[in-house]
């Protein structure tokens, strides 16, 4: 027990030591992401905080054969690419509303002006997704830990919904948005409600967000469909207390917002410009831990007008100008073909028309060897898209990242499925292995949603220099 220990305690510090020695230079969407230890980034239902220089991502933490709370995640950066894990925030409790067999839900982090202190809202929930009820927890810092504190109370009643979001508008005052349009004042300190602004009893409209450019308030949520995404839309007014007035949706038609849900949209105001940065999360059920991925994009916002017309897979902004652009390629494009680099063990079935490998053989193997910093995989998502293991390895056989890749999707499209960190210049060995699974859920009617097959897709890779 000893030497396996040992073994264990060595290949941890070996992955830490690698991860610490690489960098991220961009947002990429659609691909793991990976923290200063190593470890993917677990942080869906998220929010930003921008405080004393560094921004800090709050988000679920998530086990992959279970949806019960496994706690809300910091992580906080100084340039929104590179992620230092800071702790637990908030832990699953021994009793009560987030305690075993719970769910929480959508953390969103506010500093109360008026007090200094930092107030976490959530959703709280059973796992049948029947007992719902908005929480809330404080901390005199922002990393926490955070003291769950029970509901929060409106008329000296707990709130009983679910999908919710935050926001703080300019004079400080903050605000809770729930599903279906609604919206409430937080009081002075943040620990209780003050009164309903705004009913606006709209069909679906989970995963509520707001953002201010100006005089208007812009209402991003998203339609009912379970863990599926969908095309979410957008409302305008120039007052919370509305009217709202109805503008569709922000991203093309069939896309459903680039294959992800709203989650919050962060304001980075510069010296020179300011981007807004959609939040978007792209869940994969049930290994939400381990193959859930982000979709972080710049919106264009004139006017009454917001959109995301188009989809960038990776892209730079820098946080003391406010200035987002475009990430330059990362090198060419080389095929599956390749023996040189390239080594397949199963049953892989060459596509005629580009060139791509396919297969739905569990246990199939694509071995990728190369020279470089960094390398990245490009692959096609599909209804019948299922789960891929991907790990990367040193000249030295130690183990650099490990994550699951999930390749479902409502409607067939090319993507970069994956993108290491830029590493030292070396010999690396990519090693992806087909697990012969995919993701199903049902709703509380008992309907099946998700991926038809197992089929994985590789495309092309990319060896940076």
């Amino acid at each position: 027990m000893k030497i396996i220990y040992l073994v264990l305690l060595l290949t941890g510090a070996a992955l830490t030591t690698i991860a610490q020695h690489s960098k991220v230079n961009e947002i990429s969407s659609g691909v793991p992401w990976f923290d200063d230890r190593g470890k993917v980034v677990s942080a869906h239902g998220a929010n930003i905080v921008s405080d004393h220089g560094r921004y800090y991502l709050f988000g679920e933490a998530h086990y992959d054969n279970s949806n019960a709370f496994a706690g809300f995640n910091c992580y906080s950066s100084s340039d929104l690419y590179n992620w230092k894990f800071e702790k637990i925030a908030l832990t699953a409790q021994d009793s009560g509303r987030l305690g075993p067999k719970r769910v929480g839900e959508r953390p969103k982090v506010l500093r109360c002006s008026a007090t200094g202190e930092y107030v976490m809202l959530m959703h709280t929930d059973d796992l049948g997704y029947k007992d719902p009820c908005i929480g809330y927890a404080t901390s005199p810092t922002i990393t926490g830990p955070y003291k769950f504190r029970g509901p929060i109370l409106f008329n000296g009643q707990p709130i009983k919904k679910w999908d919710m979001g935050s926001f703080q508008d300019t004079d400080g005052s903050g605000y809770l948005m729930l599903h279906g349009g609604l919206i409430y004042k937080l009081n002075s300190d943040y620990r209780g409600i003050s009164e309903l602004v705004a009913d606006n009893n709209w069909h679906g409209s989970e995963s509520p967000a707001i953002v201010k450019k100006g005089g208007s308030y812009f209402w991003l949520t998203s339609d009912l469909t379970s863990w599926e995404k969908n095309d979410n839309v957008y409302y305008t007014a120039t007052s919370l207390k509305g009217p709202w007035t109805f503008q569709g949706n922000f991203a093309p038609k069939g896309t459903l917002t680039w294959n992800s849900q709203t989650s919050f949209v962060l304001t980075i105001a510069g010296t020179k410009d300011t981007t807004y940065m959609f939040m978007g999360d792209r869940w994969s059920y049930p290994k939400q831990a381990s193959a859930a991925t982000y979709v972080w994009q710049p919106l264009k916002i004139s006017g009454t007008s917001l959109g995301m017309p188009e989809f960038l897979e990776s892209w730079q902004v820098d946080s003391r100008t406010g200035i987002a652009v475009v990430s330059a390629p990362g090198g060419k494009p080389i095929n599956m073909s390749n023996k040189k680099h390239v080594t397949l063990a199963g049953n892989w079935i060459t596509a005629t028309s580009d060139g791509s490998i396919n297969t739905t053989e569990k246990g199939a193997v694509l071995t990728i060897r190369f020279t470089g910093t960094r390398i990245s995989l490009t692959g096609m998502i599909r209804p019948n898209g299922g789960y891929a293991s991907v790990s990367l390895m040193d000249s030295k056989g130690r183990k650099a990242f490990q994550t699951l890749l999930d390749t479902y999707c409502k409607y067939p499209a090319t993507i970069l499925l994956y993108k290491t960190p830029v590493l030292a210049m070396g010999t690396y060995t990519l090693k992806l292995t087909v697990l012969g699974e995919h993701g199903n859920w049902s709703d509380k009617a008992g309907n099946i949603y998700g991926s038809t097959g197992n089929l994985i897709n590789i495309n092309r890779f990319i060896v940076g220099q």
